[in-house]
């Protein structure tokens, strides 16, 4: 095998998701494809290389020239934050258009073992961010993980005597799941949150 071919696959095997085997399917897929699938590849990851940037107002990922388009809409409500992990989850709740205020995006959750600490959250921004809006409620949009829960009660902590409403997602049964499949934790958290 070509050394090219071999650190092609150890580079895609890196990615999330993928390991060697499934790699090395794609880098063949691509060989075998060099016109109508590498080339379209190539030609995407130049212009994303290129154009695209993290918000320095949010950490939202975008094409853009001073914000992202979130941040420089002015039909959005300036007043409602929604903090989130990653660029994924700030798509995740796009995706419903339930949403029209403006998004925190964390660099990571808390996390001891993997060396994540309050800086990860950049805090202190978000809060000249509500100083500047005037924001009134901050929505936090995190995991239910043992680290989401802990980033969770860190930043209410944060937030305690800011005059600003913090509020969490619910937690619990989903639409159309059974009781009788639903895991422990879960079954808790929905009779605890009940309303």
């Amino acid at each position: 095998m070509s050394p090219d071919i071999e650190a092609l696959i150890r580079k895609i095997s890196g990615l999330p998701g993928l390991g060697p085997r499934s790699a090395r399917r794609i880098v063949i897929h691509l060989i075998k494809n060099r016109e109508q699938v590498m080339e379209p590849i190539l030609n995407g990851l130049e212009n994303l290389y290129k154009n695209v940037k993290i918000c320095p107002i949010c950490s939202n990922v975008d094409s853009f020239s001073a914000i992202c388009s979130i941040c420089s809409d002015e039909n959005r409500i300036k007043d409602t934050i929604c903090i989130v992990e990653s660029v994924a989850d700030l798509w995740a709740v796009e995706r419903t258009a339930c949403f029209h205020g403006q998004y925190h995006v964390l660099k990571g959750l808390l996390s001891s073992m993997e060396g994540r600490g309050p800086e990860f959250l950049m805090l202190d921004q978000l809060q000249r961010r509500c100083e500047k809006n005037k924001v009134s409620e901050i929505i936090i949009a995190l995991s239910a993980t043992l680290e989401g829960q802990t980033t969770s009660h860190y930043i209410k902590d944060f937030f305690k005597n800011k005059n600003i409403k913090i509020t969490m997602l619910a937690h619990g049964i989903p639409v159309g799941g059974e009781l009788d499949y639903l895991d422990d934790g879960t079954l808790f958290a929905a009779f605890s949150a009940r309303n």
